[in-house]
């Protein structure tokens, strides 16, 4: 079993445990609710109808069973980056290597992405601010942020989730009046009303997964915080119990009151979902207030990227994986190194994006889809291995039904790839994949030569 080699003299020995539950919470519930929701919940709707609701159930409970295998890991053994070191510990080097370097790739192009369309919504206020401006200006605005202290981060994480999350409970609740009132059509028969709940049948069910387990993407962050969580054995499962059934009642409460308010197959065919729902409520201010919340999500993704790049470099550098340099602490135990690292990779990328075809830049996204099938897929298979060398000692919040429920996510992400080859926006992510496997392989024989040289 290989063991981390030690940090070196001159960094603080640990990261600085200062998260509370109710950090934990937001900091997950933040990089999730997102895009998936405000914009990308039309093409799911478009795919399987009113059946959204069932879609989000079946991939909530997947998530749900993942988080738990997580949740047992971290709250037994608490450390920063999570199921890299888990990997690392429990499969061997390359197993670390390959989901710690994955993760950290995933949630560059994540950042790079929210940071992207940042411009945009400023636009919408100050017309001649330059794009670039912007993108720059939260850029270096969250990186400080994160290099200050976790608990200031954890602060602003916690009120920038509060604003999105407060934005959804209010959608629901004045939705559900709508549709009480039966105002402007809205009716709980357009569930059922236009075509059936499943008007594209079970086909249009299972090809909707594609599209709805990337919404809960960022739920893994409970991970990455155990190393920073003040009271680990507590705070993490109270956070996996409590996460995933508010995401679950965020999503399927504001897509049913969408769903009811409009046909279903009008949905997606004048703008956002959330427009749709803020404009048939008639308030005035509804522009204004749709652009404070998906410029409040573009940050708070941003943020939790910029975080778990940061502590998921510091754990590949404890494992050997990651250049030394990613060991140094700031003296309010920050992992300054790796946070400046990905800030500027992020920043390059960025200029890319502006660069390239927007076509090259969705395949470029296509790859970190695919990306977050490999995490999950680690997580399972390493928390198989997890068990085995746990089997004699006492859990202190043991996943249901083992090792039965990891077969079954097991199967049900094979099957999620193989329905990421039905949709033309996704198929590029199935071949892209076994190259991006190779290259990780690849870079971590180039390591292991390096290492045997010196």
């Amino acid at each position: 079993m290989p063991t981390p080699p030690p940090a070196s003299g001159a960094a603080p020995a640990a990261l600085a445990r200062s998260l509370k539950n109710r950090h934990i919470q937001m900091i997950a519930l933040g990089g999730a609710i997102g895009t998936g929701l405000f914009y990308g919940s039309a093409a799911s709707i478009q795919l399987v109808g009113p059946g959204i609701i069932l879609s989000y159930l079946i991939g909530g409970l997947a998530i749900y069973l993942i988080l738990r295998f997580l949740g047992e890991m971290s709250t037994q053994e608490p450390v920063s980056g999570a199921f890299s070191h888990f990997a690392y510990r429990y499969w061997g080097g390359f197993a670390g290597f390959l989901s710690g370097w994955n993760y950290w790739l995933l949630y560059v192009l994540v950042s790079m992405a929210e940071l992207s369309v940042v411009g945009l919504y400023v636009n919408y206020w100050l017309p001649d601010f330059p794009a670039w401006a912007s993108a720059l200006a939260v850029l270096l605005a969250v990186t400080s942020l994160n290099l200050l202290n976790v608990r200031l981060y954890g602060e602003s994480e916690f009120w920038l989730a509060f604003i999105k999350i407060a934005a959804i409970i209010g959608m629901i609740l004045l939705g559900g009046v709508l549709v009480a009132r039966g105002a402007g059509g809205a009716s709980v028969s357009n569930l059922w009303a236009h075509g059936g709940f499943l008007p594209n049948g079970a086909h249009g069910l299972l090809l909707s997964l594609v599209v709805v387990m990337f919404s809960f993407g960022g739920t893994e962050l409970i991970g990455i915080t155990a190393g920073e969580a003040d009271d680990p054995r507590r705070s993490i499962p109270r956070a996996v119990n409590q996460v995933i059934w508010r995401i679950l009642i965020f999503y399927i409460g504001a897509l049913a009151v969408l769903v009811a308010l409009y046909p279903w197959n009008e949905v997606g065919s004048h703008g956002s979902p959330f427009v749709l729902i803020f404009s048939r409520l008639g308030i005035p201010a509804a522009p204004d207030i749709l652009n404070l919340v998906v410029l409040s999500a573009a940050i708070s993704v941003y943020n939790s990227g910029m975080y778990s790049n940061g502590r998921m470099l510091y754990s590949l550098a404890e494992q050997g994986n990651a250049p030394r340099i990613f060991l140094r602490l700031s003296r309010r135990q920050v992992p300054w190194a790796g946070v400046l690292f990905s800030s500027a990779c992020t920043l390059l990328i960025v200029i890319v994006n502006f660069l390239v075809p927007e076509g090259a830049f969705m395949r470029i996204m296509a790859v970190a889809t695919a990306a977050a099938a490999i995490t999950w897929m680690m997580i399972v298979l390493v928390h198989l291995r997890f068990r085995k060398a746990h089997a004699r000692e006492t859990l202190l919040f043991p996943a249901p039904f083992y090792p039965w429920t990891n077969y079954l996510c097991v199967a049900f992400l094979v099957g999620l790839v193989g329905l990421m080859t039905q949709l033309e926006s996704t198929r590029p992510a199935v071949y892209v994949l076994p190259v991006w496997l190779g290259a990780l392989y690849a870079g971590y024989r180039f390591k292991q030569r390096g290492s045997q040289a010196a």
